[in-house]
């Protein structure tokens, strides 16, 4: 008897191939709508979160904090607890704030020809960039550096490859890195946009952008009081940088003249650059989109309530503040010693006897 051959018949259906999901479309930050963006820096202390409490207080919609102490080497673990990071994030999207710039410490300065400082500085950026992934940041903002005795090229290039070193082996996502010019203080980079551009070029695979200061521009040169000024400026960085990489304007107006290549930072309509001018920046085509970040002084209580205000004033809108709380402490006045006035019978009486022992 022949075996009976058992077989099953399989057919294919088109509809019954697998066709996994497509990936969701990256989800686009609520701050990115087009809307006015004014923002401050605020403190950090006591709570991280309590910065972006003050920010929404002060009548601002971004921020920029630090994400340590910007004046000391870190001495310990320098990353953010997760517990904590988690609270922010989730806060500031309560909130509406954004974009979140933070600031670098101070003491980094990728540029230095001392290797042990710039062993530090490549070390301190790379725990800047690790907090502001943690917190979720939009912007970091780095002082590109003084080459000290070192020649401009030089300098550019250690700063470059400083960038690299920091960034090596971390994935930076939707972060930036922006390069703050500066007023051209000493030995420092960044004065001159086309020492800003030499990093760029010669970083074409990080995420790099420019962030302006109005009071180092006004300082280094660049007269942003006129119309014809400014557009003259806004022009070079074009040519330059580009216009288009520029995506925070720290917003300050300047204490000491035009040109002084000093960085001095006074309350916006309180200095040498002026109220008006600060209109015609703010309002400026090629600026819109852009955030402004204050990082004006704090001289008596209330004053970066004022400053917030007079920026939303100059854009033409009214925003009131919740809160009645400085963005940072109030700065310390220093003390000026003044010169002890000898009574002039004293002052006799030491001229005759000073005049006595040279006769001896």
């Amino acid at each position: 008897m022949a075996e009976e051959q058992h077989g099953i018949g399989l057919t294919f259906d088109a509809a019954d191939e697998y066709r996994p999901e497509p990936p969701p479309a990256p989800e686009i930050p609520a701050w990115k709508d087009g809307s006015t963006r004014v923002g401050i820096h605020t403190s950090i202390a006591g709570d991280i979160s309590g910065s972006l409490e003050i920010a929404h207080g002060l009548g601002a919609n971004a921020l920029q904090i630090f994400s340590s102490s910007p004046r000391m080497w870190s001495r310990g673990p320098a990353r953010i607890a997760d517990a904590e990071a988690t609270r922010f994030r989730a806060r500031r999207r309560e909130l509406g704030l954004g974009p979140l710039v933070i600031h670098d410490n101070y003491l980094i300065n990728l540029a230095s020809p001392n290797p042990v400082l710039r062993t530090r500085s490549v070390q301190a950026f790379h725990q800047e960039i690790v907090r502001a992934l943690a917190l979720g940041a939009d912007y970091l903002v780095a002082h590109p550096g003084s080459g000290r005795e070192s020649d401009k090229d030089t300098a550019i290039n250690s700063i470059a490859q400083g960038l690299k070193h920091a960034t090596r082996n971390l994935k930076l996502g939707d972060l930036v890195i922006l390069l703050e010019n500066t007023a051209g203080q000493g030995t420092s980079v960044g004065s001159r946009f086309e020492e800003l551009r030499g990093i760029l070029d010669a970083c074409p695979d990080l995420p790099l952008g420019i962030c302006i200061d109005t009071a180092h521009t006004f300082a280094a040169g660049w007269d942003l009081r006129t119309a014809a000024g400014l557009e003259s400026t806004l022009q070079a960085i074009d040519r330059t940088v580009g216009i288009d990489r520029v995506l925070v304007v720290h917003v300050n107006d300047s204490k000491t003249p035009f040109g002084s290549r000093v960085d001095r930072h006074e309350h916006i309509g309180k200095g040498k650059i002026g109220l008006e001018a600060f209109g015609r920046i703010l309002n400026h085509p090629l600026l819109a989109g852009r955030a402004f970040i204050l990082e004006t002084p704090i001289d008596k209580p209330g004053d970066d309530r004022r400053n917030v205000a007079a920026l939303w004033k100059l854009l033409g809108r009214i925003v009131p503040a919740a809160g009645a709380r400085d963005g940072m402490k109030l700065r310390r006045r220093r003390a000026v010693r003044k010169p002890v006035r000898r009574p002039r019978k004293a002052l006799a009486s030491r001229k005759k006897s000073k005049s006595k022992s040279r006769g001896k």
